[in-house]
């Protein structure tokens, strides 16, 4: 016989999931280094080397600090370790460095910078990887828009690093004030080429955010079209270029996904690689044309002068090379003068492989060559492989996975005719991935992303 009862069947009802606070201003902090990663050149251009090294070293001091107290799991063999040989051979490159001061200095932010990709990559899930950088991106996007408008409104012309308004001509612009006039502009970085490959990497993050099915979709489509408008009116043709790589390889990637059997996937490497390869010649062999039709000398506003001047000093060491530095120090007369452009010191040598020639010499470029080989390999299957770690083989792609194959393709082009991959943001992100790629192979599966889960409050802690 049924009875009445005041007491309900089903459980009690439990309040959400939530995040810790801990892990809350962990994020925080993981988004303000991919702020000072992404636009570290706006920070020097604004406050100067003074202060910007204050707030590098004292950034350092705080992710030490916090790494000893969160005590992430970092299998030791999993570390990224021909990075680490790259990193090795050029400090002792300070002990017949040419230039031995620029050589420690800059070494140090190459090392900082390594820090501080793997202790993001430590401290956070994939998860939280993707979407503090495109918190980070954001900040970056604003700042770009909201201070070339304002040079344009209040100062109404060119505008020189540390907020002083040009009075003479011939001086190299933070900002030209061109957002409302026309003309290229150069965002907080000063670099018009810097800025579109920046705003790119807002497009892909923002992107995948969008295709993850990330909250507020709208607001990312606007975020998505801003950082679009920048990259358009920076007016770089390394960033287009850069544009359809990583179009082609998204392209490249989501056929792979739809292979099925064995083999499949080998005919579409073949049409692909002769689709690259054939836009390659056609870009060199025709780039009197193609770089007419876009307003640009073909020979790069001069790289090519640069790129003969460097290669002919990197010939003297082709070895070991001259030291490290990259950039190259002003104040080091040996390397900081020694090749003007337009009357101002050039302070890369405008490719990425022949900057490591001259610095670290021919093993230089071959640790340099196994690093991104290495990098490109792991991301490359990151993202073409579905998801497996038992029998099952259905389970769906995701498209975190797709972000670091697409930097890592915009960072191939970028390098061609930069310097940019070898700090800052493009090392960050190379050793980032890279490690995370390695330590962690599968979203969401292994101990690192769950133990961090339970710190998000996603998963409940075992009982002991």
């Amino acid at each position: 016989m049924a009875m009445h009862t005041n007491h309900p069947v089903s459980a009690l009802p439990t309040a959400p999931a939530r995040e810790t606070t801990g892990h809350l201003l962990l994020r925080a902090w993981c988004v303000l280094l991919l702020i000072l990663g992404l636009g570290g050149v706006g920070l020097l251009n604004a406050v100067g080397p003074t202060v910007t090294a204050v707030v590098v070293a004292a950034s350092t001091v705080v992710s030490a600090v916090v790494w000893l107290v969160v005590r992430p799991p970092v299998p030791v063999r999993r570390l990224p370790w021909i990075a680490a040989g790259y990193l090795v051979w050029a400090t002792a490159s300070v002990l017949w460095s040419a230039w031995p001061a620029a050589s420690v200095l800059t070494l140090l932010l190459l090392w900082i910078t390594t820090f501080q990709a793997l202790f993001v990559g430590a401290v956070l899930t994939w998860r939280d990887v993707v979407r503090a950088i495109a918190s980070a991106a954001k900040w970056v996007v604003g700042l770009s828009l909201v201070f070339e408008l304002a040079v344009s409104v209040i100062v109404r012309g060119p505008l020189l690093p540390g907020f002083v308004v040009a009075t003479e001509p011939g001086q190299v612009p933070w900002s030209r004030g061109a957002l409302l006039t026309g003309g290229r502009i150069q965002g907080i970085f000063g670099d018009a080429d810097l800025l579109a490959a920046v705003m790119l990497v807002a497009v892909i993050v923002f992107g995948v955010r969008l295709a993850v099915g990330a909250p507020r979709r709208a607001l990312l489509v606007v975020w998505i079209v801003v950082a679009g408008f920048l990259f358009v009116r920076a007016e770089s043709i390394t960033g287009v270029i850069a544009a359809a790589f990583v179009a082609l390889v998204l392209g490249t990637v989501l056929v792979m996904r739809t292979a099925r059997r064995p083999g499949e996937r080998t005919r579409w490497y073949l049409l692909y690689a002769a689709i690259g390869l054939g836009g390659g010649a056609t870009l060199w062999f025709g780039r009197d044309t193609i770089f007419g039709v876009l307003g640009r000398g073909a020979d790069l506003i001069g790289r090519e002068g640069i790129w003969a001047d460097v290669l002919a000093r990197a010939d003297q060491h082709p070895i070991i090379g001259w030291g490290f530095s990259t950039p190259w120090i002003t104040s080091e007369p040996l390397i900081g003068g020694w090749i003007a452009d337009h009357g101002q010191p050039v302070t890369q040598a405008h490719g990425m492989w022949l900057d490591a020639y001259l610095q670290l010499g021919g093993v230089g470029v071959a640790l340099l060559a196994l690093v991104y080989l290495a990098y490109l390999w792991r991301s490359w299957f990151f993202a073409i492989d579905r998801p497996r770690w038992d029998l099952r083989d259905d389970r769906p792609h995701s498209p975190l996975t797709l972000l670091p194959t697409l930097v890592g393709a915009l960072l191939v082009v970028q390098g061609l005719t930069d310097s940019g991959p070898l700090l800052l943001w493009g090392w960050m992100f190379v050793i980032l991935f890279g490690a995370k790629i390695k330590q962690t192979p599968l979203v969401g599966v292994g101990p690192s992303e769950q133990s961090i889960s339970i710190e998000r409050g996603e998963l409940q802690r075992p009982a002991l």
